[in-house]
């Protein structure tokens, strides 16, 4: 697929991160990934889950025929066809679901270092009135936490971020859970990953699974 756009950086990951969805995920179910990108992650998370239903979306709609594509030479037949969703639409109307559809994972990887605060409001709002009761939440990226010490890299991946745009950069982690919490959403996992990374799992409040000891 080397005339299709490639992420470096999801091809690292995909596996790191399809293994703790498989140890978190029952065997089926209805996913939706917001900000899916080239594609890479939605294509290998169905084939790593083939008994869940993945809706691809992004931002860029040039990207969805990308995502198509992937998917067809992937030949996958449990990966929607992508649709555009902006995170900051009221009640993301211009979702590829009815309204009333609801989704048993909701995943996000690398959006909030890359996009306006209101984005990270906008995701946990829709995630929160998308997800099925005792459905996850899970985003996956770099954060800033006030009890724990920034690694070198992430710093300077962070001052990079700001000096690019001014609305961007590595979100602290008690921010997004205020955001979340407003939202209706509760934080269940906090995961560490490679290359200073966490994977977060969030569930709507009421549902919110205690961490694994």
């Amino acid at each position: 697929m080397d005339d299709l756009p490639f992420s470096p950086a999801a091809e690292r990951n995909r596996q790191p991160i399809l293994a703790q969805l498989l140890s978190l995920l029952p065997a089926e179910g209805r996913a939706l990934e917001v900000a899916s990108g080239s594609g890479q992650h939605a294509v290998a998370f169905a084939a790593g889950l083939p008994g869940w239903t993945w809706q691809p979306t992004e931002f860029e709609a040039a990207l969805c025929p990308v995502i198509d594509e992937r998917a067809r030479r992937m030949r996958l037949g449990n990966v929607l066809p992508a649709r555009r969703l902006d995170v900051l639409e009221a009640d993301w109307t211009t979702s590829p679901v009815p309204p009333d559809s609801t989704f048993d994972l909701i995943f996000c990887a690398n959006l909030l270092h890359i996009a306006p605060w209101a984005c990270c409001q906008g995701l946990m709002q829709g995630a929160a009135r998308r997800l099925t009761p005792g459905g996850h939440l899970v985003t996956y990226g770099p954060y800033l936490e006030d009890d724990v010490p920034t690694s070198e890299g992430n710093r300077q991946f962070d001052a990079g971020l700001r000096a690019s745009n001014s609305g961007w950069g590595i979100r602290r982690l008690e921010d997004v859970r205020r955001v979340a919490a407003q939202a209706g959403l509760g934080l269940a996992r906090r995961q560490p990953m490679p290359a200073n990374n966490l994977l977060l799992v969030w569930q709507l409040i009421g549902h919110v699974e205690p961490e694994p000891a």
